[in-house]
């Protein structure tokens, strides 16, 4: 059994804790950074954070998606073309993309980064964080809707790039 170790980009802004780590941004809003003693999540930033994973060894970086960061599909591929070999395990939600428009992201992607991308179904999280998306299901049946629209996601690739 081999090790993948994978780390994470603070597209929310970063700090020296975990729990101020989201500071940054608050429901998409920008603040003043000054204020909160964070660290803006700009690309330059995060292309060192990048970097550094990958010349650690770290297979891949999770780009979290919420309203409390950047937007993971585009902070990912704009990234990766500073990378030779780092994967970006992209977060997505099920209830909010769509799973044709999904695998439509995905394939240009994966011909972009030469198959470096790898996809983080958010099923579920933060009640308000979901509402927030407009997705009001209970956690349960979130997940059932996952489960199903992962299928039809698959179905929208082409063969290539659908790995089981």
């Amino acid at each position: 059994m081999s090790v993948h170790p994978h780390w994470f980009l603070p597209t929310g802004g970063d700090g020296r804790t975990l729990v101020d780590r989201h500071a940054y941004t608050d429901g998409g809003i920008t603040r003043d950074r000054a204020v909160s003693g964070v660290r803006a999540p700009d690309i330059d930033y995060l292309a060192q954070i990048a970097k550094a994973a990958e010349q650690l060894g770290f297979e891949a970086v999770l780009t979290p998606t919420g309203t409390w960061c950047e937007d993971a599909w585009l902070t990912a591929v704009a990234l990766a073309r500073h990378m030779e070999r780092l994967k970006f395990l992209v977060a997505f939600r099920p209830g909010v993309i769509s799973p044709v428009l999904a695998a439509q992201m995905a394939s240009p992607y994966q011909r972009i980064t030469r198959g470096r991308l790898l996809l983080n179904v958010v099923t579920g999280g933060d009640s308000a964080e979901q509402r927030r998306f407009g997705d009001h299901l209970r956690p349960v049946k979130a997940a059932g809707r996952s489960r199903r629209r992962g299928g039809a996601g698959r179905s929208a690739l082409p063969p290539r790039l659908v790995e089981t």
